[in-house]
């Protein structure tokens, strides 16, 4: 694994010079050099919104983009793949932000221009803080090791965001906020933070060479008994409404708002302290050569397609090109005759693969329940 803080570094010191700015600025100089790469990304298309072949010589990524609006109005979701994340040539980082609220898509929008490049800052901070100790290395406490850094580095990155929307000046996050699910694939380590219900699926060849989905993250919904019981401490409610039996969702204690169907988001700042809370959920897994490809997609997706009907529309996909745009649309369709007389709602997916495309396609079957992820 190749790291380049000096690179970062230099970029950030350069930034701070032209503006004159001294060491105590040192933050703001390297958020604006991860912005700068940021822009230089989209301009060099290593960032983009629609299908995209990974182009670095080391990496055999795919990924696959699409997203399409529901029935609601305009579409708040917003999906991102930045290629070389970090000027490196083995990284990626893939994110889908789910934004509800009167300001919703605003928010979803700011959020994905923010994250990658507050975390892209905040990592190349926590690089030049640390250093691997002697006795720490081991292959195992390696990974580790620098699995912490990116966890400290995620956790950082989204209470930054989530407090910079507080008070942005431009974007009124008091009863509107997103989900944020986001992952870095750094060689053949991967690291999964999110936040809300969006939801990660990766897709595996069992011993027997069938595949099978495995759920890499929680959907973070107010009937969790760990969400509803720090809600209620935080004197939140929790309850549903008689038209929506099951649907539980989080209420101010004296009020009848914000109705909010997650425990965790980004923004929604009327209910953060009653029990909401933008902090991730910060996994890994270290990619394996049966590891095929994982999904990210939001809850339009997952509230009309199962985590084994969603693998097999991928994988069954022949242009990997159109595997997120295919998913998305048996989505559509399921949202007609499952959901009749619900609006439909924003479907969003991103399908990122890991190897070359195989000759020969393999074979799917049904898992008996999602493998939940070890955190470290």
């Amino acid at each position: 694994m190749v790291l380049l803080p000096s690179l970062f570094d230099g970029l950030a010191r350069s930034v701070s010079m032209k503006k004159g700015k001294n060491q105590n600025n040192e933050t703001d100089g390297g958020r604006e050099a991860a912005e700068s790469m940021a822009k230089d990304a989209k301009k060099n298309e290593m960032m983009m919104c629609s299908s995209v072949t990974v182009n670095s010589n080391k990496s055999n990524d795919f990924a696959s983009i699409c997203s399409k609006r529901g029935q609601k109005g305009t579409n708040q979701d917003s999906a991102i793949v930045w290629e070389k994340f970090g000027c490196q040539e083995d990284m990626i980082f893939c994110g889908i932000f789910d934004g509800h609220g009167p300001w919703g898509h605003i928010v979803s929008k700011r959020v994905k221009k923010s994250v990658p490049a507050s975390l892209l800052c905040n990592w190349q901070k926590a690089l030049s803080l640390t250093s691997l100790p002697h006795q720490l290395d081991t292959e195992f406490n390696s990974t580790f090791h620098h699995f912490d850094i990116w966890k400290q580095s995620y956790l950082k990155t989204y209470a930054d965001v989530d407090l910079e929307l507080k008070h942005h000046p431009g974007i009124d996050a008091f009863r509107s906020g997103t989900t944020a699910l986001s992952i870095i694939k750094q060689g053949e380590h991967l690291v999964i933070a999110n936040v809300g219900d969006s939801r990660a699926v990766l897709a595996t060849t069992s011993d027997d060479g069938k595949l099978v989905p495995l759920q890499l993250t929680v959907d973070f919904k107010p009937n969790i008994p760990e969400e509803a019981e720090r809600i209620l401490q935080c004197n939140g409610r929790v309850f549903c409404l008689r038209d929506e039996p099951g649907v539980y969702r989080v209420w101010t204690p004296n009020g009848d708002t914000p109705g909010l169907a997650l425990s965790r988001a980004i923004g929604d700042h009327c209910v953060k302290e009653f029990g909401l809370i933008s902090v991730p959920d910060v996994t890994q897994r270290n990619i394996i050569n049966n590891d095929q490809f994982v999904i990210l997609a939001t809850d339009g997706v997952w509230d009309v397609i199962s985590n084994e009907a969603a693998v097999e529309i991928v994988s069954s996909t022949e242009d990997r090109e159109k595997s997120a745009k295919k998913l998305v649309q048996c989505a559509m369709r399921a949202w007609k005759y499952k959901k009749r007389g619900i609006a439909m709602d924003d479907i969003s997916a991103i399908c990122l693969f890991f190897h070359p495309k195989l000759s020969q396609q393999v074979n799917f079957v049904k898992a008996s329940a999602p493998a939940k992820m070890a955190k470290l």
